[in-house]
């Protein structure tokens, strides 16, 4: 026995035990099965594709009722904040009343705004889920 066999059995109590054999597969080296990309799940409607896609639209889903939510609650906002601070309703902006100016013409640039945040990161979502299924 060489120096780190008899090192080994001494920690385990016995003078002459059994030595260790690493058993391998002679399979280990086979190639392996080629996996499909995920795009050909999708492309196949396989039941992995439907669940990436699946996950695509309930992430976008999900940005369009934030997207939406935050509009709604500006829109809805406003008039509850021109009612609990009625000073805002006496303010003329050019002879316009503040809450006409507000609803008729402010609301439509944050719309804009918020379109092209919406757009912006769908577009991201998009790539991000391109990235994963495009993942070899």
């Amino acid at each position: 026995m060489n120096h780190d066999e008899t090192r080994g059995t001494r920690r385990a109590g016995r003078a002459d035990g059994p030595r260790r054999v690493a058993v391998t597969s002679p399979r280990t080296a086979a190639a392996r099965r080629p996996r499909y990309p995920a795009t050909r799940e999708i492309d196949e409607q396989t039941g992995l594709g439907e669940v990436y896609m699946r996950s695509l639209l309930r992430t976008q889903f999900r940005l369009a009722l934030f997207v939406c939510t935050v509009l709604g609650c500006v829109v809805g906002g406003l008039p509850l904040l021109f009612l609990l601070i009625p000073e805002l309703r006496e303010v003329d902006v050019l002879g316009v009343p503040l809450p006409w100016a507000v609803l008729a013409g402010l609301i439509y640039p944050a719309f804009v705004i918020g379109a092209w945040l919406y757009v912006r990161q769908a577009e991201r979502n998009e790539r991000h889920f391109a990235d994963l299924v495009e993942r070899p």
